[in-house]
């Protein structure tokens, strides 16, 4: 029986599109999760923490202190932390798990609370179309790339991989997303072809950077989480409701049915 909340959220894309932002986003961030704490026995991270991140060996990216240490003091607490890599933070080796005792999960994932199926994932490259980032993916995610990477010294590496990060519209937040309905989600086509297969109570995804709570059927529910850069949402269960929230009283941007 869960007695305190399950949180779900995703999209910080920390480090972007400059310092100052990223700084006060981080700050409300850690705001929020204090916030939190007493009321949490689990918190999942769908992706894209950061705008960018890669773990060489011995060094890993500057910054993001406020965060990584309000994530050990929750994980030290013995709130259990979970983190699905996105697709700005794939390259994760074994930081999050030796420092701060939280597991790494680079495919969506399947858990149980309470007797609900939860199909959790950060939701790049699912569903149907978009064959080139696919395709780009697969060579991001193959060792070889990562080790090719790793070679650069971090000072050249870092910076193109930010200058790079930061060409990206979606992390800048500079364009609102729109819904596109429900035939054409291509999150929503994903989660009901699993449906066809088993049933799922709650399909979790973040990447789209668009809040939404949508009812597939009469048991199974698609919540994406938005984004922390423009609408500031967050899941939280209860044992037996999953709701959709925005942290700065921005509800009325969630797209719901």
């Amino acid at each position: 029986m869960i007695t305190k909340n399950i949180y779900f959220l995703s999209d910080f894309h920390l480090g972007a599109p400059n310092h100052a932002s990223s700084l006060e986003r981080e700050k409300l961030l850690v705001q929020f999760l204090t916030t939190i704490k007493d009321k949490a026995s689990e918190i999942f991270l769908v992706g894209d923490m950061f705008d960018f991140w890669y773990e060489y060996k011995k060094v890993v990216p500057k910054g993001y202190t406020r965060l990584l240490g309000k994530l050990a003091e929750l994980s030290d607490a013995g709130i259990r932390l979970h983190f699905f890599v996105g697709n700005h933070d794939m390259w994760m080796r074994d930081y999050f798990q030796k420092e701060l005792n939280i597991p790494v999960y680079f495919e969506p994932k399947e858990f149980e609370r309470n007797g609900k199926i939860f199909l959790i994932g950060h939701g790049d490259g699912l569903g149907p179309g978009d064959h080139g980032y696919k395709r780009l993916k697969k060579v991001f995610r193959n060792p070889v790339s990562k080790w090719l990477f790793g070679i650069f010294p971090p000072i050249l590496g870092m910076g193109l991989a930010n200058y790079m990060s930061r060409r990206s519209r979606a992390q800048t937040g500079i364009e609102e997303e729109v819904f596109l309905g429900e035939e054409k989600e291509w999150l929503m086509i994903y989660c009901k072809e699993i449906l066809q297969k088993k049933n799922v109570d709650f399909f979790v995804f973040g990447h789209r950077h668009l809040p939404i709570d949508y009812r597939l059927n009469d048991t199974s529910r698609y919540i994406n989480l938005g984004d922390w850069i423009r609408y500031f949402t967050y899941a939280a269960f209860d044992g037996e409701e999953l709701a959709l929230k925005s942290y700065m009283g921005m509800d009325e941007k969630i797209i719901r049915n």
